[in-house]
């Protein structure tokens, strides 16, 4: 079982949450027009093993996005924020 301390609601199970993706993943500036890169973004993903930035979101919480650190093997949580705070 998976708990996540939620920053605004404290450590919760994970049945509270949904995954919500790579949080390492950058979008190409609106400029961009070359298909590679959108292709990329949209539909490119690693499988890591190990530790991972991801997106989670408290949708049986307070709703934030949230972004958190998640070693993949051991499910050990790491560091968690919100995801509005990340820049």
């Amino acid at each position: 079982m998976i708990r996540i301390n939620c920053p605004i609601c404290g450590t919760r199970d994970e049945s509270e949450f949904t995954y919500g993706g790579d949080a390492t993943v950058r979008r190409p500036a609106m400029e961009e027009d070359a298909p590679g890169p959108w292709l990329d973004y949209v539909f490119m993903r690693d499988n890591p093993r190990g530790p991972h930035r991801e997106f989670w979101h408290h949708v049986q919480g307070c709703r934030q996005w949230l972004v958190l650190d998640r070693n993949t093997l051991t499910h050990e949580i790491g560091t968690c924020f919100l995801a509005r705070d990340a820049a």
